[in-house]
């Protein structure tokens, strides 16, 4: 239970920046100070340039609750809780990743990267909206036609859930040019859907693709920032609040999230297709049985 008069300086590690003690401990928050939390995660570089009023209205809240979540976590205030965000997004090796060191050896960058993955799916698990889960599955069982859209390394993903879906016997799309992209969805139709997929939301191309799809009826969802220029443009978001600044470093936490609903999509896919589906997919493994090699003390 939420406990106001806890001593948080003692849940803290003293060892963590800003930002991991705001991963790690987001359930010793109480419901407004999440709020608040949400927000700086979402985007830590904004919050570390805006106004105490200016941050408690984004996350709706009170600027005492700001003050209080700012003390929470060990500083003097609002002012003294920027400055140490600052620092802990000048931390790690630029343009590689945030938790990482230029003096790391093999073993110690081998074990961060590991525990900031599973400490940011940890993250993702708990800020994924259910509600909105089962809606898009609901959309993607009735699609005459699915689009996966991605650019960079949300490219992957999208070629990751066309090899998913692909199986599923229902026609889709993927596509890795942008100019592929727009002539796709200028054929789109009501009864289609098109999956954008972006970390950050602000990839301009996207937000135009997005633009053109629902100009053409179709339903477009995103698996991006619910906030963001893409966010908007979308008929439902999937966001997963990864705290990851792939302006600065490497996407490697953030990507695995967005495989990882991927995943789950394509779970409640084959759940609400029932049974007879599922015996479909069976005879499309049975094909492929004799690309492999046999596993060792099969006959």
């Amino acid at each position: 239970m939420y406990d106001p008069e806890r001593n948080y300086n003692e849940v803290f590690d003293a060892s963590m920046n800003i930002l991991e003690k705001i991963t790690q401990h987001n359930a010793a928050f109480s419901k407004s100070e999440r709020k608040v939390a949400e927000v700086i995660l979402a985007n830590p570089q904004t919050a570390i340039h805006s106004s105490i009023a200016t941050l408690a209205k984004m996350a709706d809240v009170s600027e005492p609750t700001v003050n209080r979540f700012c003390r929470r976590l060990d500083t003097k205030g609002y002012p003294d809780f920027k400055l140490h965000l600052a620092q802990s997004l000048a931390n790690g090796t630029p343009y590689v990743n945030r938790h990482v060191e230029e003096h790391d050896g093999p073993e110690e960058y081998t074990k961060k990267i590991f525990e900031s993955t599973m400490a940011s799916l940890e993250v993702a698990r708990q800020s994924v909206d259910i509600p909105t889960i089962n809606r898009v599955v609901d959309l993607l069982t009735q699609a005459q036609k699915i689009s996966f859209f991605g650019l960079g390394a949300s490219a992957s993903v999208a070629h990751d859930a066309l090899n998913k879906f692909f199986r599923f016997n229902v026609p889709v799309v993927y596509f890795e040019d942008i100019l592929m992209q727009r002539m796709s969805c200028m054929n789109c139709t009501e009864d289609d859907v098109v999956v954008l997929i972006s970390h950050t939301g602000r990839t301009k191309s996207l937000v135009e693709i997005a633009q053109i799809a629902r100009s053409n009826d179709a339903t477009v969802v995103g698996i991006t920032s619910k906030d963001s220029p893409l966010g908007k443009e979308c008929n439902l978001v999937l966001s997963l609040d990864v705290p990851e600044d792939t302006d600065m470093y490497m996407p490697m936490a953030s990507r695995i999230a967005q495989l990882t609903l991927i995943d789950i999509l394509a779970t409640g896919f084959t759940l609400r297709r029932g049974n007879k589906f599922r015996e479909n997919l069976k005879r499309v493994k049975d094909t492929l049985r004799g690309s492999r090699f046999d596993k060792k003390g099969e006959i």
